[in-house]
């Protein structure tokens, strides 16, 4: 075979061996495809309502007692609430999370609980660096997303005023949850530090002209009323027949007398407002309390977890049943069947079930009358329709939580705060950077797994079946610091580096340099292109991508 010389007079360094000639030669002006740091979206990121970024914190907690505050205020950054989403989220986080394929779901929500707790023990407090703005911004409606939408609109350095027709702030964090899912001192400490920050709350607030607010000094206004008017619908009854909502009776829980329910307690409906109404029932000294659905558990828009719980509590479930007709003492119920479309059809067969009262958990809706006339709102369903910034049609005025189209949880009405605040400081500054782009997301593939041990998750301790319905005590615990350190470990970092040093030490070229911020770079002289520092990464972090021209 004939060698024929570069233009230069020399041989490739491949063949001559030389490695003083590597850098003169270019070696990696071979490659097809060379190797790049990326940095990919994690899925349980991509996946969080409240826009948290849940793999950094999770970084910062991993490191121990002395990271923990940091790890609290970047949640901070994002969700004013952690120690009380800590117990009510429904952890879509841990549905999207990677580490589910490899053993289970990195416990997400335990570990924020745990920092959110953390910071309530040792008086964390957010401080406001913003210089003031001078404008005014009304916030109406002081549940999760209100006041979430006043945290960060006080920290961009705006003046915000709260007004609630509530007795107490907290919406349906408070009048909708029972305490034995969040105790209400840990409400109460997370939104006191809120208003410490200097924001003013005005309660027994009624708001009627959004419009009539604007003119009388306000910049902008973010409504956010929630949904607390129970959905009814007819049901045949006998003048006797007690019949009430679950929305007014777990209002009354925190509010007013509990309500005499009775020995035998159903409830009508499938979701989670459902199940908070049997439980409480039980708790209550119902000795019997059945969820009557029209659909199969399929069907069932309640989370599996209220499910399972309800059913621990003895809570029975009747599928595939509605209420034909209701009296003093009992129910007619109608069994169902479901057509080829999945939609419940009558059979005509009855029966009767013993009940003193019935509960109609049928749905909630906003009170959208502090919307009404007002110019360019419009509605649509039940909600109101907004932009992709939370903007309704009449400028300044922006809505989001309960009101708007989503799904209804505390999370997403947090989320939903934070980002009418956003939206709203751009609209008060004339403007605002466009939304960043996001990264691609990282996949399970990508990810080299031998290099994580097998460590299923912690499961936290909950209260005994039987002790649940006899107190209205929190039924689920938290970690404690060594569990709360197993689980943030636990994390795989998906797509993004975490300084384990694998690719420097498995680079056969010494192409990778590390960089005193404990980042690293790739010396292309040297790199060659085998790929294999993006085989052995074990988080993919590392991409081969084609050579540039």
């Amino acid at each position: 075979m004939t060698v024929t010389p570069s233009p230069k007079g020399r041989l490739p360094f491949a063949i001559t061996l030389d490695v003083g000639s590597s850098r003169a030669n270019h070696t990696g002006a071979w490659r097809t495809e060379r190797p790049a740091y990326v940095h990919n979206l994690p899925p349980c990121n991509n996946a969080c309502p409240a826009g948290e970024n849940i793999q950094q914190w999770l970084y910062d907690a991993e490191e121990g007692p002395a990271q923990y505050e940091a790890a609290w205020r970047q949640i901070m950054a994002d969700n004013p609430f952690p120690a009380v989403m800590g117990r009510v989220c429904y952890r879509p986080c841990e549905t999207a999370c990677n580490r589910a394929e490899l053993d289970t779901a990195v416990g997400i929500n335990s570990v924020e609980r745990f920092l959110g707790d953390e910071a309530l023990r040792k008086g964390w407090q957010v401080p406001v660096d913003a210089a003031p703005t001078g404008k005014q911004v009304l916030v109406v409606g002081a549940g999760p997303s209100g006041l979430s939408a006043a945290y960060h609109l006080t920290r961009l350095g705006h003046s915000v005023t709260v007004k609630d027709a509530g007795a107490a702030p907290g919406g349906m964090m408070r009048y909708g949850i029972p305490k034995y899912r969040l105790p209400r001192d840990i409400l109460d400490a997370e939104i006191t530090r809120i208003l410490d920050m200097g924001i003013t709350l005005e309660l027994g607030a009624t708001v009627t002209d959004i419009a009539a607010e604007l003119a009388a000094g306000y910049d902008a206004a973010f409504v956010a009323a929630g949904a607390h008017i129970g959905r009814r619908a007819y049901i045949p009854a006998g003048d006797s027949a007690r019949i009430m909502d679950a929305v007014s009776m777990l209002h009354n829980m925190e509010d007013g007398a509990p309500p005499m329910l009775g020995r035998r307690v159903a409830v009508y409906g499938g979701g989670n407002t459902a199940m908070d109404a049997a439980r409480t029932a039980r708790r209550l000294g119902a000795s019997e309390a059945v969820v009557v659905y029209r659909r199969t558990r399929e069907k069932m828009p309640a989370h599996d977890i209220e499910v399972a719980e309800a059913l621990e509590e003895g809570v029975t479930m009747r599928w595939l049943s509605t209420v034909a007709h209701a009296d003093a003492g009992k129910l007619v119920i109608e069994k169902m069947k479901l057509d080829e479309t999945g939609f419940p059809q009558p059979t005509g067969e009855l029966e009767e079930l013993e009940a003193d009262c019935l509960v109609l958990a049928l749905g909630q809706n906003a009170d959208l009358s502090v919307l009404e006339g007002v110019p360019g709102v419009t509605f649509t369903d039940g909600v109101v329709q907004v932009g992709p910034d939370l903007m309704t049609g009449h400028p300044g005025i922006f809505a989001g939580g309960d009101m708007v189209p989503s799904e209804r949880t505390v999370t997403v009405a947090i989320g939903h705060g934070k980002k009418a605040a956003h939206s709203i400081d751009a609209f008060l500054r004339d403007g605002g950077a466009p939304a960043a782009g996001k990264h691609p997301l990282a996949s399970f593939s990508a990810l080299n797994t031998w290099y994580y041990a097998d460590a299923p998750a912690t499961v936290r301790p909950r209260l005994e079946a039987a002790r649940r319905i006899t107190t209205f005590d929190e039924v689920t615990g938290g970690l404690d610091e060594s569990t709360a350190l197993f689980e943030a470990r636990r994390c795989m970092s998906c797509g993004n580096c975490f300084g384990c040093d694998n690719c420097y030490a498995v680079c056969p070229d010494n192409a990778i340099i590390k960089l005193d911020d404990g980042q690293y770079a790739i010396d292309y002289d040297y790199c060659k292109g085998c790929g294999l520092c993006v085989t052995e990464c074990p988080c993919g972090a590392i991409e081969m991508q084609p050579e540039e021209s």
